[in-house]
C-alpha cells in the first residue's frame, strides 16, 4: 500500500509543481555522469567494438548504480515511516514530467503567438534532439506535437508502470535508462556504437508501456470527442513508422486523432534523418488549437494511467 500512496501523490505533486529547475533532481545528476563517461570512454581514437564495450559499461554504471544509490535511500529512510514516504514520494515524483512537459509546451505555444520564430527554435529545441535552427513555424510546432506525444509514454506512462510495479527503485533504474537513451541513443556517426546498448534496452524497457499509451491515448481521444476512428485506423498503420519501435504508437494516435501528419526527414547534429511520415496529410497546421489539444490528451492519458496502474496493483496487493 506504500507504493500505492507514493505514486498517487507524486502524480498530485508533479501536476502542481511541474519541475523546478532549483530543486534537486535525480535525472541532473545522471546527466553529468553520463556526460562524464561519454567523454572518457567514447573517443574517436577507439575501436567499434572497443566503443561498444565502454557503452555497455557506462549503461551498468549509470542505471546500476542509480538503482543501488536509491535502494540505500530507501533503506536509510526505513528507520521512519513518515521519512520513509517522504523520501519515497519525493524520488516517485522525480520520475515523472507531465506538467514540465505541457509548460515546455505552453512556452513554445506562446512564442509562436507572439510570432517570435526565433525563441520557439530555441525553446523546442530545449526539449527535441533534432537541429531547430532552420524550422518553420509549422515544423516548430509539429516537432513539440510529436515531442509532447512520444513523452506521453516515455514521461509519464512508462514511469508510473515502473513505479507501481517496483516502487522508486525501479522507477528511477528506468529513468536511467531513459536518460541514457537520449543523451547517446542516436544512430549518428558519433554515437552509434557506443550508445548501441542504451539505445536497444530502451527500446525493451518502453516496449509495453508504449502499447499501453496507445490504448489509453485512444481512450482519452474517445473521450474528448476527437475523431477516435482515424486515431484507431492511423495509430494501426503507422505505429511502427519510426526508426524506434515504440516511438510511433503515441505519435500515430494522436496524428489520426487531431487529422495531423507528423514525422519526416530531420536533422540532427547537422546529418539528415530519413524517417516516413505518420497519419494523413489532411489540413495546414494550427498551433494554438493543436496544441493545446495534444497537451490535453497528455493530461487525460496520464490520469487514466494512473487510475489503471493504481487499480491493478491494489487488486494484487489486496489478494
Amino acid at each position: 500500500m506504500n507504493i500505492l500512496i507514493m505514486v498517487i501523490l507524486a502524480f498530485i505533486f508533479d501536476f502542481l509543481l511541474g519541475d523546478p529547475h532549483s530543486w534537486p533532481h535525480p535525472v541532473k545528476a545522471m546527466g553529468h555522469l553520463i556526460a562524464y563517461l561519454t567523454k572518457k570512454f567514447n573517443r574517436s581514437n577507439y575501436s567499434t567494438k572497443r566503443k561498444k564495450w565502454f557503452g555497455a559499461l557506462t549503461w551498468l554504471i549509470t542505471v546500476g548504480g542509480s538503482g543501488l544509490i536509491t535502494y540505500i535511500l530507501m533503506r536509510f529512510a526505513a528507520i521512519n515511516y513518515y521519512l520513509y514516504m517522504i523520501v519515497g514520494t519525493y524520488l516517485c515524483y522525480t520520475c515523472l514530467s507531465m506538467r514540465q512537459l505541457a509548460i515546455e509546451a505552453e512556452k513554445i505555444m506562446k512564442s509562436l503567438q507572439q510570432n517570435n520564430l526565433n525563441k520557439a527554435r530555441q525553446q523546442v529545441g530545449m526539449i527535441v534532439g533534432r537541429d531547430t535552427n532552420q524550422l518553420s513555424a509549422e515544423e516548430v510546432t509539429k516537432a513539440t506535437i510529436e515531442t509532447v506525444a512520444e513523452n506521453t509514454s516515455d514521461g509519464v506512462i512508462a514511469p508510473l508502470f515502473f513505479l507501481v510495479i517496483g516502487g522508486p527503485v525501479l522507477g528511477i533504474m528506468y529513468k536511467a535508462i531513459n536518460t541514457l537513451d537520449s543523451m547517446i541513443g542516436y544512430q549518428n556517426e558519433k554515437f552509434r556504437a557506443f550508445g548501441e546498448v542504451s539505445a536497444r534496452i530502451d527500446d525493451i524497457a518502453n516496449y509495453v508501456p508504449a502499447r499501453i499509451t496507445w490504448l489509453l491515448l485512444i481512450i482519452s481521444s474517445w473521450l474528448l470527442r476527437d475523431d477516435t476512428r482515424e486515431a484507431i485506423a492511423v495509430g494501426e498503420r503507422d505505429c511502427e513508422k519510426h526508426l524506434s519501435p515504440n516511438s510511433a504508437f503515441s505519435e500515430a494516435v494522436v496524428a489520426g486523432a487531431l487529422h495531423l501528419q507528423l514525422g519526416g526527414p530531420h536533422y540532427y547534429f547537422g546529418e539528415l534523418v530519413k524517417k516516413p511520415y505518420i497519419g494523413n496529410d489532411h489540413l495546414v497546421i494550427a498551433a494554438n488549437w493543436h496544441l493545446k489539444r495534444t497537451i490535453t490528451m497528455l493530461y487525460l492519458t496520464s490520469f487514466l494511467g494512473l487510475c489503471g496502474f493504481e487499480l491493478i496493483r491494489f487488486l494484487i496487493v489486496w489478494k
